[in-house]
């Protein structure tokens, strides 16, 4: 196939509002060289993370940087070339993958990505549907059955805080399709509580009066937690409501501390999970994403589990790239955002 020598990307060299003229722009840029294991994709669709709001806010503050960086932690495209060391992947196969921070990402005409992180894209899910699948399902796939380390057979519960957000859609699905868990989840208006029934939530608890509201479902304690909303906002309300030997997962960060020690007496664990470890340290099982996307695309196209796509913005420009993340920073989502280029 014959590739152009240059390509459009979208980025941005200072962390500015995402209002301002210059928090996102669009120039031009090399197609990236590829590595022994990389795939290189034409992308045809993205979507919005928390991910890509918080680094844009966060990552140049006090300084600008010599390049632009470009953004995008989720991609559907087709493979147009690949290295040495690919196996398993052929030109025109069409992928789906979350990408690797440390990287180029998907806001561009072509992404380089290591093809251990990759995996075949659902048949049946539209470009689209397909981009809001792999961060947020490795994210999940990897708390409950990593981190927390869940057994199917078991029949225990676990609270899901953000249940109505993307990764928190996908763990409820996960854990209902795969496990014997009882799935209590949070929501607090009557569309999102609505939305975490959908995903097959067994009970829907209010996360601004989390405790109470637990309690008055008839449940003393839960033995997993799954927090993808605010950890030290709920910190206390977790503390009370965890199991003596249960576990706690998060993937939110924050400033401060939290009273660690809170967790003693009931011999609590807590761990967190980061989808990006893997890429990030090249770890001896980094290969275990495309196994987890693999199997995820399964379930998908057996009709187990379904896309939690909510909106579709249409175009590869910086106007849509904005206005998805205005949308990302409201907090208010529902599901998940693509952008179909």
């Amino acid at each position: 196939m014959s590739l152009p020598a240059k390509m459009k990307a979208i980025g941005y060299t200072e962390s500015l509002a995402i209002t301002e003229q210059d928090s996102l722009f669009e120039f031009e840029t090399e197609l990236p060289a590829l590595k022994e294991n990389d795939l290189l994709v034409k992308v045809s669709a993205t979507s919005m993370n928390a991910a890509d709001a918080k680094i844009r806010i966060r990552s140049a503050q006090d300084k600008k940087l010599d390049q632009p960086r470009v953004l995008g932690f989720d991609a559907v495209g087709e493979v147009v070339d690949k290295g040495d060391n690919v196996t398993g992947f052929s030109e025109g196969d069409r992928v789906y993958y979350a990408g690797d921070v440390t990287r180029m990402g998907a806001n561009a005409e072509y992404q380089a990505v290591d093809h251990r992180i990759a995996a075949h894209a659902p048949n049946s899910l539209s470009d689209e549907s397909a981009a809001v699948m792999p961060l947020v399902s490795l994210t999940a796939w990897e708390a409950l059955f990593e981190r927390l380390r869940i057994r199917p057979e078991e029949r225990k519960s676990i609270l899901i805080i953000g249940g109505a957000g993307g990764v928190g859609s996908i763990a409820i699905q996960l854990a209902k399709q795969l496990t014997n868990l009882t799935v209590i989840a949070t929501a607090s208006r009557p569309e999102t509580e609505q939305w975490v029934k959908d995903m097959g939530a067994d009970h829907v608890v209010n996360h601004r009066n989390l405790v109470e509201s637990v309690r008055g479902q008839g449940i003393q304690f839960v033995d997993y937690i799954f927090n993808v909303a605010d950890t030290k906002g709920h910190w206390d309300s977790m503390v009370e409501l965890i199991a003596p030997q249960g576990m706690i997962s998060s993937i939110v960060e924050f400033d401060g501390g939290v009273d660690l020690s809170a967790l003693q007496g009931k011999s609590v664990g807590f761990i967190w999970e980061l989808m990006f470890t893997r890429s990030l340290f090249n770890t001896d099982d980094i290969k275990t994403q495309q196994d987890i996307l693999f199997q995820v695309a399964n379930l998908i196209d057996s009709g187990r589990i379904k896309s939690t796509l909510t909106t579709t913005l249409n175009g590869f420009n910086v106007a849509t790239l904005k206005e998805a993340h205005q949308r990302i920073e409201s907090s208010a989502s529902i599901g998940k955002l693509a952008i179909k280029y």
